[in-house]
């Protein structure tokens, strides 16, 4: 039996005299990947921040090497050999890939300036390591795509020559592809004896590269089990304590009448002429793989891109503009982006204004009502179930899908008739995965009409009526009925096939 490397004995952590962590032991072994799972706001993150130096333990000890320590910092952790590549990117978008890879580590010459050549080179090997050789080193990391950026963590991670990786939901914006580059990286660095921590929801992934998987609950350790002993059904049912239902609820039929007409929408350079309609009551998805543009197209709808003119929008029967938010919203638009952390929510703003800040003007007389903006708060916290310890609570330190739950909050709170929610289900846990997706089909049944983007194709198929499927910034085709399913979505998607056109719709 191999020799643990790192151990969390009886860690408990409290915050503002709330117990997150309860007496919880996890064990790290060299050449092992041990999956860390539970639902949103089970601890996860918390005990991963304490053994990479971002929080202490309140109670409990780590053993590192045999020898009990106090992880001081995230420095003196990395000075340790332990890394950790959070959940929400933590990259410089003004700064190039190479600077952000060696940011506090820069290689210098003789004489002390910088190395920069040897800092590139170095840069392109682990992207290599990685499968993005083709990103240029001297890229801003805000020309990156999301699922880049992902890539580039990872990349910078490696290069720290870590004994203990820690991952956080490092697969949550990467596709099928990159996702088997990155499993091809973690099993080389078994071989090489890396301990490696792997925190997912994607149950299918953990019994994949999982050697070990803990499961936590409410801050307590609910078991550890060998992966290839345990079914990621009751996986689940270890998380949530309880069975599960069905995941998806049955689909509501939608009606006949055209709610949103898009004919001809362009991005320069990015969205080709794409149109589609969508119904009263509709779920209508939009797939594809990662860089197709589905996001981009949506963002030119609401008006947070510049679109060509010459594009047709009609909602409720009526030809508007969109081009600007606010516009969207007055015609009874909402859009909630991909990264809720950075565009969806203002995370050092508490739940009450996240809540009522794009609805505002309901509340202000001339000066802004506080007590009623906290009955609303305090209404959407019951109804979503969202985890807090009040509503004056900053959003910054709910998990993240508690911060999804605020999200769609502020949504509702605008009452729109047209509700698009791109990746709305991305890195939350298996229960309020299926909170969500009741609640979506919840607003077709009351009539609302959604679009759902996503990358997750059984999400897709388990909530939409119809598909439509991009590829390379045009619209590949629409799949209904029987043809919404896994196979026909991704030939869409990959050019193998052609689907119905927009107007069979």
């Amino acid at each position: 039996m191999n020799e643990v490397l790192i151990s969390a004995k009886g860690i408990c952590k409290d915050y503002s005299g709330v117990r997150v962590l309860d007496h919880v032991d996890v064990d790290g072994v060299p050449g092992q990947v041990h999956g860390i799972i539970g639902e949103n706001g089970a601890g996860k993150s918390t005990l991963m921040n304490i053994l990479a130096g971002f929080a202490q333990p309140t109670e409990g000890s780590v053993v590192f090497q045999g020898k009990p320590v106090v992880i001081a910092g995230p420095i003196a952790a990395k000075e340790m050999g332990i890394s950790m590549i959070h959940q929400e990117l933590n990259l410089i978008p003004d700064l190039t890939v190479y600077e952000n890879i060696f940011l506090g580590k820069e290689l210098v010459r003789a004489g002390g300036l910088l190395d920069k050549k040897a800092m590139i080179v170095e840069t392109r090997s682990l992207l290599a390591k990685v499968g993005e050789s083709s990103t240029d080193p001297r890229a801003s990391i805000a020309s990156l795509s999301v699922a880049k950026k992902q890539m580039v963590e990872i990349a910078k991670a490696l290069s720290n020559d870590s004994k203990v990786l820690i991952m956080d939901e490092p697969t949550a914006v990467l596709t099928d592809n990159e996702i088997e580059i990155l499993f091809a990286s973690i099993r080389q660095l078994k071989e090489k004896g890396v301990t490696i921590f792997y925190i997912s929801h994607r149950l299918k992934e953990v019994k994949q590269i999982c050697d070990t998987v803990t499961v936590l609950r409410d801050g307590r350790r609910i078991s550890t089990n060998n992966a290839c002993d345990v079914a990621e059904e009751d996986m689940a049912r270890l998380m949530v304590g309880r069975e599960l239902q069905e995941l998806y609820p049955a689909k509501a039929v939608p009606g006949e009448d055209v709610v949103l007409d898009v004919q001809n929408l362009s991005i320069p350079g990015v969205i080709q002429d794409v149109s589609f309609q969508l119904r009263k009551g509709e779920i209508l998805g939009f797939s594809g793989l990662v860089g197709s543009g589905r996001t981009e197209l949506m963002e030119a709808l609401v008006g947070l891109r510049h679109k060509t003119p010459g594009c047709s929008i009609t909602v409720m029967g009526k030809q508007v503009g969109l081009n600007q938010y606010d516009e969207a919203i007055r015609h009874h638009i909402v859009y909630l982006p991909e990264d809720r952390k950075r565009t969806g929510l203002i995370v050092d703003m508490n739940i009450t204004e996240n809540i009522t800040i794009v609805s505002l003007g309901k509340y202000c007389h001339p000066f802004v009502d506080r007590k009623a903006e906290g009955r609303t708060a305090a209404k959407y916290v019951q109804a979503f179930d969202i985890r807090c310890k009040s509503i004056t609570e900053l959003v910054r330190y709910l998990s993240g899908g508690n911060q999804q739950k605020v999200a769609l909050a502020k949504a509702m709170e605008v009452e729109p008739e047209i509700v698009i929610l791109d990746e709305p289900t991305r890195g939350i846990d298996i229960n309020t995965k299926q909170m969500i997706y009741r609640f979506i089909n919840d607003l077709a049944r009351q009539g609302k009409s959604c679009i759902v983007i996503s990358s997750e194709l059984p999400e897709i198929v388990g909530m939409c009526d119809h598909v439509a499927v991009m590829r390379g910034g045009q619209l590949a085709g629409f799949v209904q009925g029987k043809d919404v399913n896994e196979e026909d979505i991704m030939f869409l998607a990959t050019g193998l096939k052609k689907g119905v056109p927009a107007h069979a719709c």
